[in-house]
């Protein structure tokens, strides 16, 4: 049972009352109360911007409070003024941003900082590696530990992340997203390990959008909205629906919208396409349709999507755009095919952070807006810019707004709008909900639809079986580069999905 609004937790190996934060005067966190026990798993849920990704960074020594009631970990000081002396106390976090550095390997990273040291003060690398590869094989991840982290998936880093957190033995361990990158049965593994941890005492603080995963693996649950404390209490006292109000303040229902559309005529045609990681693989799609992508981590999805857009040179095989055989070299053979590929990376590959919404929704399109001699025609490029945003709400003061200033879901909008600035007849949609919170993932779903109903040729890779399910026509599944299996709406099961991905 938590304990009353402001009260603190005698039981509490971290306890925190009447936390405030606030960036530019703008409030972020007001009167927070969080509190966790040792062997014990806490959702910290809400949508993006609710506070969750500040307050924890709080705990880790990030960045400091402005005011709190008390804050103690294991029954001291919790205002930690750096995050090193966080981990030094026993606290470790895993963010969703991957903090990997891609020319190390992945034994470097994991050990990055606390490297073993041999007698004559040098660098152990035989133990270093060692050690990479027991934490890797706990995660039954056979991953060389040799190989550079720049050159492995997306779902690969965040396991080097996790192993790297677990090197840390903390004994508080805090998971932002942890399984954004990672299909089922990467999940599943991941679990094992997080309930192995409860039972040896740790704490755990799990950050998650997808709330399946809450009713499975958490024992208690906290509720952020708007920068408050709106609900702490057990999971099983809370079913979906109730978990979902207390996040968004509103009832949402039908999570996955099913939009049934009369397909058109055959728009995308792929024959025995190989590239790197994809082996002979062959299927068409039609306007108005949504062909989803299933597999495990390293099947081949986002390989098969980056050659389809021209990211990855062909082997073999051809592609057709409407009947026409397309040659595709570059990114900008596929723009020119009609072909858009929103990655599923939207930090390292679809946006430049630093920079505007204007000039990453524009930017791919710039020529659109050039007169002769490419000097660029402004208005014509605020006004298509002002468009999107509006048609895709995109939340945030202006155009002129920095993309690393806006949440996950609105970054997400604006990967989309970038891509769909280019008039495309077939768009590869790869991870779109990745990091975003429900209710930013229906509004994604709604345009999705829309973009069907409008006769685009939709490609959807996802490694969330639900969102598959729930918005493919028809969903085709990969293993080791190849389809091995072929489903129609109403023949699909998770069940009979995951058999076709473990091959």
């Amino acid at each position: 049972m938590a304990p009353a609004p402001g009260t603190p937790d005698p039981d509490a190996i971290l306890d925190l009352r009447g936390v405030d934060k606030a960036f530019n005067g703008v409030s972020v966190l007001e009167g927070v109360d969080f509190s966790l026990r040792a062997g014990e798993i806490m959702a910290l849920i809400g949508e993006n911007g609710a506070g969750k990704s500040t307050l924890m960074r709080i705990v880790t020594g990030i960045i400091t409070a402005d005011r709190a009631t008390t804050m103690t970990w294991r029954g001291g000081p919790a205002g930690f003024a750096t995050p090193r002396r966080a981990m030094d106390a026993g606290i470790a976090m895993i963010h969703q941003e991957l903090n990997l550095l891609p020319h190390l390997t992945v034994a470097e990273n994991i050990g990055l900082g606390r490297e073993p040291l041999t007698r004559l003060g040098l660098i152990d690398r035989a133990r270093l590696r060692r050690d990479a590869a027991a934490l890797l094989a706990r995660l039954r991840q056979p991953i060389d530990v040799d190989r550079p982290v720049g050159t492995l998936s997306v779902g690969q880093q965040q396991m080097v992340e996790i192993a790297r957190a677990l090197s840390l033995d903390a004994r508080l361990l805090i998971m932002d997203e942890p399984t954004d990158a990672l299909t089922d049965v990467e999940t599943a593994v991941l679990f094992e390990v997080i309930r192995g941890l409860k039972a040896e005492g740790k704490g755990i603080v799990y950050i998650s959008h997808r709330l399946g995963e809450i009713f499975t693996l958490c024992d208690s649950v906290t509720v952020l909205r708007d920068g408050r404390t709106v609900h702490r209490g057990p999971v099983a006292e809370l079913d979906e629906a109730t978990l979902i109000r207390h996040m968004v303040g509103r009832a949402i229902t039908d999570q996955y919208p099913y939009l049934a559309c009369p397909p058109g005529p055959e728009r995308l045609a792929v024959e025995g396409v190989s590239a790197e990681g994809v082996r002979d693989v062959s299927f068409t799609a039609a306007g108005g349709e949504i062909v989803g992508f299933a597999g495990l981590m390293g099947a081949g999805r986002t390989e098969l999507g980056k050659a389809i857009f021209g990211a990855s040179p062909l082997r073999a095989g051809r592609i057709r755009v409407d009947g026409q055989e397309v040659r595709l070299r570059h990114p900008r053979d596929g723009i020119t095919a009609g072909i858009a590929y929103v990655p599923e990376d939207r930090k390292a590959e679809g946006l430049i952070q630093p920079h505007s919404i204007r000039t990453n929704m524009s930017l791919a399109a710039l020529a659109r807006f050039c007169r002769p001699g490419g000097v660029i025609r402004r208005a014509d490029e605020r006004a298509a810019v002002d468009r999107f945003m509006a048609a895709f709400a995109v939340r945030a003061r202006g155009i002129g707004a920095e993309v690393r200033t806006l949440s996950g879901g609105n970054q997400q909008k604006v990967s989309l709008a970038k891509a769909l600035m280019l008039s495309p007849r077939v768009v590869i949609l790869d991870e779109p909900t990745r990091g975003v919170d429900v209710g930013a993932r229906r509004e994604i779903y709604g345009l999705i639809n829309e973009l069907k109903a409008g006769g685009l040729c939709i490609l959807l890779m996802s490694s969330d079986m639900p969102e598959l399910l729930g918005l493919s026509d028809r969903i085709l599944v990969m293993a080791g580069g190849r389809l091995t299996g072929r489903f129609a709406r109403g023949e699909a099961t998770q069940e009979a999905i995951m058999a076709r991905a473990v091959g």
